[in-house]
């Protein structure tokens, strides 16, 4: 029995209620929402007390009272069974004709009340009463648990506003990603916790791609706007193509719990943000333009402070332009953190009121370093008196409202997610001789690896140690690999030529949806390098129109906001930041050679690489050309060898120390200097073999240092 909290008007009798269920139904396998759900009546809207969901008792809706006065509780009682039934009834899994096949129950919970009562219709129960009121009532339908408890959270509104499938046969690629869909019906406890409990301050959530970061955070942005329409809510995030996505879950998700549509208070925004009304607005204009603070546009920013450093640097100088900003919202969500400097952060820290209710959510491992975030007492930096700004505090049991971490993954099967990481980290890479290890990067707290959902299977994770680790079936689960059975579920292909490459991706594109009954907005054609996207795609796009196939590419032949088009019925192409925060059944990942390594730093080739594979929620097909391509095959080989287990020697500190430097990500100008630097030693070499330049040109401090820095080789 999980105990999922919401914000409530009476904490005495909820934490009693709470109690009970915990020591009296502990065993049951069920659900004890409480202030959850918000309901729409004919009066705006109610928050349901309490709300009991279990395969043994159904669906309980609570009233709680907190003094001796129960009132007309018959009635309060009628009114809750009236909205709760109007919610259900809508959805044919719980009818039968025309009326609920099991309704629920109501009891009204007084713990100071003097009085029992009980009849077929109507309970009223005390601190005394309230178990044997609840084991009176028994369900004979446990099979409507689960899509009665995706009714109540919401989730099947999302199906409901997708596009049907048409199945033309029982075993089709689209008739296993329906199957799939049908199983992930619910959220786990978790991610429950994650979007009802609300705190006064800083709330960190951390998972995995897919673990349901961006349905949590559009869920919690409902559930906070239906509590408290008054309040001025931010949600932003990094990636341009998720505003549409979040628009239409969020607006589904107010329209479920309130009956209309999110007023003004509530806005989806873009971090930078520019002058030009609602859609052009962000966190970063809001501020300056409230504050009184210079703002840069790009185009400024980049030339005062570099490409890479140009959101880093005005929102710093912003922030000391301003050192007492005014609040501008009750509560900002911020996805895909991971993608944002932390000063960003303290910037929607800044903007909120002394409450300080920031949520933001990121992926542990998707920019695959130590973390991709710092630790929020270094984020948020300290007070006068030395404490921390910010500190998430944990309950006895180790757990926290605070800190959230999501280990399920929901989107890529154990075969998918686990070859991600290995090529992300390089467990299975060639040894690099200088190194003494194929590793790319690795953590630096090693329990990371079990905080997101693997275990250790042999050996530890300790320095120097072999370990090997697994993704047991509580973090993968197995339903996610059953679109193995249509088709497997990742295919490496090497290809002679690009031109090879082209025509074979657009037939199988052409297959999918003439033949397996997937729909465009099912397929995903992702070119890692986003610079040469357009270029390289080019020739599979004339290839697919010549057959009568639309496509396009995201953030290119549309808005920046857009990034599938379904009414068209067009396939996306796409490079891997607009793919980031996407994911559908079938991804294509071309060219993926340019992931084996990079001169501007393996960590992000193998990071895009590592990005686009968990776009997928079933097929992933890597392919490429060329030497490069047949080195990432037979590491691939490797992974599939191993059964998709991590096996390796963690690497001690001076060890992981190296990584960072040598396989870090170089800014654009240490590229440029790489290769100004590249050009003169080569043009040196070439004089010395001319023998334009002689050995004694140098002097003998300037041979030894080169040799002394460039080793035997």
């Amino acid at each position: 029995m999980e105990i999922i909290r919401g914000t409530t008007q009476k904490p005495a009798t909820s934490e009693l209620l709470a109690a009970v269920a915990t020591d009296a139904f502990g065993s049951e396998d069920g659900v004890l929402y409480i202030g959850y759900p918000i309901l729409s009546s004919a009066d705006g809207r109610e928050t349901i007390d309490a709300l009991w969901i279990s395969k043994d008792r159904g669906l309980i809706a609570i009233q709680m009272v907190e003094g001796r006065e129960v009132g007309n509780f018959e009635e309060s009682q009628d009114e809750l069974a009236s909205l709760l039934e109007a919610k259900l009834l809508p959805h044919r899994a719980l009818k039968a004709g025309r009326h609920l096949k099991s309704p629920p129950k109501t009891i009204t919970f007084a713990p100071l009340a003097t009085e029992f009562y009980s009849d077929d219709n109507y309970i009223l129960a005390n601190k005394e009463t309230i178990i044997k009121a609840i084991k009176g009532i028994e369900w004979t339908t446990p099979e409507l648990y689960e899509p009665s408890l995706s009714i109540i959270q919401s989730i099947s509104t999302i199906r409901k506003t997708l596009s049907p499938r048409k199945i033309t046969r029982e075993q089709s690629h689209g008739s296993a990603l329906k199957a799939l869909e049908d199983s992930i019906a619910n959220l786990d406890s978790r991610q429950s916790q994650a979007v009802i409990e609300t705190v006064d301050g800083v709330q960190r959530i951390r998972g995995l791609a897919g673990s349901g970061k961006t349905i949590i955070l559009a869920l919690k942005a409902a559930y906070l706007h239906a509590q408290n329409p008054h309040w001025k809510i931010a949600v932003t995030f990094n990636t341009r193509s998720l505003k549409n996505h979040f628009n239409h879950l969020i607006d589904t998700f107010v329209r479920d719990q309130t009956g209309s549509r999110p007023n003004e208070n509530l806005q989806v925004i873009n971090a930078w943000g520019a002058p030009g009304g609602a859609t052009r607005t962000g966190i970063y204009y809001q501020f300056c333009a409230e504050n009184g603070a210079t703002y840069f546009d790009f185009r400024s920013a980049k030339a005062k402070y570099g490409f890479d450093g140009a959101f880093r640097g005005v929102v710093e100088a912003a922030l000391n332009e301003v050192p007492h900003p005014r609040k501008l919202f009750d509560a900002i969500l911020v996805d895909e953190a991971q993608d944002f400097d932390p000063a960003f952060l303290r910037m929607c820290y800044a903007s909120l009121d002394e409450k300080r209710r920031l949520v933001f959510a990121y992926d542990e491992l998707q920019s695959l370093t130590e973390s991709s975030l710092p630790p929020v007492e270094e984020i948020f930096g300290l007070r006068e008196d030395g404490t921390a700004e910010v500190a998430l505090p944990f309950n006895a049991d180790g757990s926290s409202s605070h800190d959230i971490i999501l280990e399920k993954c929901y989107r890529n099967s154990r075969p998918i997610l686990t070859t991600a990481h290995a090529l992300g980290f390089g467990i299975y890479r060639d040894v690099d001789p200088k190194l003494g290890t194929g590793l790319v990067q690795m953590f630096d707290r090693p329990e990371l690896w079990e905080e997101v959902g693997y275990e250790v299977e042999a050996g530890a994770l300790r320095d120097n140690n072999q370990v090997t680790l697994v993704r047991p079936t509580r973090s993968s689960p197995e339903f996610l690999e059953a679109p193995g059975q249509v088709e497997p579920l990742l295919q490496k292909i090497q290809f002679p030529s690009e031109l090879d490459q082209a025509q074979w991706v657009a037939s199988q594109i052409e297959k999918n949806l003439r033949e397996d009954d997937l729909r465009p907005e099912d397929i995903i054609v992702i070119n890692p390098n986003p610079l040469t996207t357009n270029k390289q795609v080019g020739p599979i796009r004339k290839i697919l129109f010549e057959r009568g196939i639309q496509s396009h590419v995201a953030g290119v032949d549309t808005d920046s906001d857009i990034f599938f088009k379904p009414e068209e019925g067009s396939v996306a192409f796409t490079g891997i930041f607009r793919a980031k925060g996407n994911e559908a059944g079938m991804v294509y990942i071309v060219n993926a050679q340019d992931c084996f390594e990079s001169f501007s730093g393996v960590g992000r080739v193998r990071n895009q690489l590592f990005t686009a594979i968990t776009r997928s929620k079933a097929w992933v097909k890597i392919l490429g050309h060329g030497p490069n391509m047949a080195k990432l095959t037979e590491e691939i080989e490797k992974i599939e060898a191993n059964d998709f287990k991590l096996k390796f020697k963690y690497p001690d500190a001076p060890l992981r120390k190296k990584l960072r430097v040598v396989n870090r990500d170089r800014s654009a100008d240490e590229q440029r200097a790489l290769r100004r630097s590249k050009s003169s030693l080569s043009d040196m070499a070439a004089d010395l073999a001319a023998g334009r330049l002689q050995p004694e040109d140098f002097s003998k401090e300037d041979i030894d240092l080169l040799k002394k820095l460039l080793g035997p080789q």
